[in-house]
């Protein structure tokens, strides 16, 4: 990359594509366009088409798309490069020290803006335990603007990106606590509806392959314990006083975690915990009432 020397979107999109290719980035041609995009301040269709029509890039703006494509080479994730990552309908800032949302948590939200949509009173409660960049606590603010949603961080460094993303957003509704789980929050015992939480559920021993995960993602935000769990039974007590009675519980976890966490769930006297799957037809969220 450092070699190019032509000034056509079209060349360098397909250098920048090798580039990342040769480093082994998934989705070479996607990150190529949002990495080039990002410098030249367009939208993914808007790059097709100054494409096709032959458009030129000036210099200096070639040798930025070329200082990032290095970066991402090394395997900076995308989302820290571009300081920015989507999530439903947000666009959240992002970078180290705090944990990238993931499409398949969008999923996740999804049982929580339905489950506090569903709620007949006038302002239902709903909880993020665990909010890192604020993504789920933010969305259901957004989209369930008649509830009250409180996110809770106990990470200095996540919170700092979360307080940077209630003020991007501005949601009315939504306020952020910087507090440990097991006493979040003790105003609201048995006032809410909704409490979700996409807690750290890696094993310690399971390492991700991913560089992007394994280099760039807070350790606190990604390791839980032996089995991965330890969070996850906090959670329940934690959730089981927070919640009205007949409150949902919504959490997210790894693909063969559904059946351990529904055991430690209904141990502890939850009613009907039951495990969905995500897009990809792996086990992802579970749920549970409270009683």
């Amino acid at each position: 990359m450092t070699s190019i020397r032509t000034t056509s979107v079209g060349e360098v999109r397909n250098l920048t594509i090798a580039a990342l290719e040769k480093a082994g980035v998934p989705s070479a041609d996607v990150d190529a366009e949002l990495l080039i995009g990002h410098v030249l301040q367009l939208g993914r269709g808007e790059l097709q088409a100054v494409i096709v029509m032959g458009r030129e890039i000036p210099g200096e703006q070639v040798a930025k798309i070329v200082e990032l494509t290095e970066r991402r080479a090394t395997r900076e994730p995308l989302q820290h490069i571009l300081g920015v990552a989507p999530f439903r309908t947000l666009e959240l800032a992002v970078g180290p020290g705090v944990f990238v949302p993931r499409p398949e948590t969008e999923h996740v939200a999804q049982f929580a803006i339905d489950a506090l949509g569903a709620v007949p009173d006038p302002e239902p409660i709903g909880i993020d335990l665990g909010t890192g960049s604020g993504a789920i606590a933010l969305a259901m603010a957004i989209e369930v603007p008649h509830a009250r949603i409180f996110a809770v961080e106990n990470s200095v460094d996540a919170f700092i990106w979360a307080h940077e993303n209630f003020a991007r957003i501005g949601a009315p509704n939504a306020t952020l606590v910087f507090t440990d789980l097991a006493e979040a929050l003790a105003e609201l015992d048995g006032q809410a509806s909704v409490v979700i939480s996409n807690p750290p559920y890696v094993p310690d021993a399971a390492i991700p392959r991913d560089p992007e995960v394994r280099l760039y993602d807070p350790p606190a935000a990604l390791y839980g314990g032996e089995d991965g769990l330890d969070v996850v039974r906090q959670l329940s007590k934690t959730a089981a006083r927070l919640l009205r009675s007949g409150g949902t519980l919504i959490l997210e976890h790894g693909e063969l975690q559904g059946e351990a966490i529904r055991n430690i769930l209904t141990a502890d006297g939850w009613q009907a915990a039951a495990t969905f799957r995500d897009l990809t037809l792996r086990d992802r969220t579970t749920t549970a009432l409270r009683a």
